[in-house]
């Protein structure tokens, strides 16, 4: 890949996941962004949550995606502490562009999210698009 490729982290959230779900909507942004972009996954270390030794590790390189990347993309499926650090620190600390898919309508989500997000869209493929639309040529 070339050095101009945008990067795109992967927010969202991982602790107490089930069946797979961290995973599963990564995978996908990976086929629909892959070729576009260098998407930086956080899956893709092997730390354990909940183990001390591994929490700082666990923020810490996840925070430095978040300052490697151009964009984020956030699944807002449910309240997260994590997803929602990140968010924060992205928006307000970096001035990142942040899309967000989610379920829940406007006056369902922490308005937190709302100031704090950019965008803020109905589902994952709504979120693609508008990337693709607005960050490739």
């Amino acid at each position: 890949m070339s050095e101009e490729y945008r990067k795109i982290y992967l927010s969202g959230p991982i602790m107490d996941e089930v069946g797979g779900v961290a995973r599963e909507w990564r995978n996908n942004a990976k086929i629909m962004l892959g070729d576009k972009f260098v998407l930086l996954d956080p899956m893709r270390r092997k730390f354990v949550d909940r183990e001390v030794d591994s929490a700082n590790e666990i923020v810490e390189f996840d925070l430095r995606d978040v300052r490697e990347a151009d964009l984020i993309l956030v699944n807002y499926s449910k309240p997260s502490i994590g997803t929602s650090m990140e968010v924060f620190y992205a928006a307000h600390d970096l001035g990142k562009f942040i899309v967000a898919f989610s379920p829940f309508e406007y006056r369902e989500c922490s308005p937190w999210m709302v100031k704090y997000c950019t965008k803020i869209l109905p589902d994952m493929e709504s979120a693609v698009n508008y990337i693709l639309t607005h960050f490739t040529d």
